[in-house]
């Protein structure tokens, strides 16, 4: 687990296609490398792997062909930046919040804009996904912990203070770029929780020829 509060900036060194898979190496920032062994989680743009090797001060990842395929790491060019972040040690202060890994989806930005002091950036949200945001809820972006400010039927807007904006890769963000997008975990839970009693419902209330026969209007 991790809080959505990303500890350095790092860049990404490189990507190689291993199969259905690949390696993904990633220079390492400010992390102290020395603490880190082989077989620790990484939050990478929100995204979490697993280390298999330090190499002085690039990261070493085996990532699955789902893991590309469902962020935006299968098409980060080499030198671009990217989010770090180490797992959650139980005891520390939760700063963010609970914050899985898992990303749902990549979404475009649509707009970026200075408003006084603060960066105002607005997102795409497919009709899917809609029901997991709520306005003043909690959402990660390539692995930072925010807050949405305003929601619409198919976006939402984040505003951003000024020392998240520099101490992140979202202040080389272009509007077009894919961001990798986490949604609440409870909310995520309480939404299949509803669909399983939707279904449940209408599995105890459908009719079949079975029914019919055994209810004694079908001979």
């Amino acid at each position: 687990m991790f809080t959505g509060l990303v500890e350095t900036v790092g860049r990404m060194a490189g990507r190689e296609a291993a199969g259905r898979a690949g390696k993904l190496r990633i220079q390492a920032g400010n992390l102290p490398v020395g603490e880190l062994r082989n077989g620790d989680s990484l939050a990478v743009n929100g995204v979490c792997l697993t280390l298999e090797q330090v190499a002085g001060n690039v990261l070493e990842f085996h990532t699955l062909a789902e893991t590309l395929k469902r962020s935006n790491l299968g098409g980060l060019a080499v030198g671009h930046p990217v989010n770090l972040e180490r797992a959650l040690r139980l005891g520390d202060r939760l700063g963010g919040h609970l914050v899985s890994g898992h990303i749902d989806a990549p979404a475009p930005i649509l707009d970026i804009r200075r408003t006084e002091d603060d960066w105002v950036v607005t997102l795409s949200l497919p009709a899917p996904q809609a029901a997991l945001v709520v306005e003043k809820g909690s959402v990660a972006l390539d692995g930072i912990s925010l807050t949405v400010a305003s929601l619409a039927a198919d976006r939402f807007t984040i505003r951003i203070i000024p020392h998240t904006w520099e101490a992140t890769a979202l202040s080389e963000a272009r509007v077009g770029d894919l961001v990798n997008v986490e949604y609440d975990l409870v909310g995520k839970y309480l939404l299949r929780q509803r669909e399983v009693a939707n279904l449940a419902r209408s599995a105890a209330g459908a009719v079949s020829l079975t029914t019919l026969a055994e209810s004694g209007f079908l001979s």
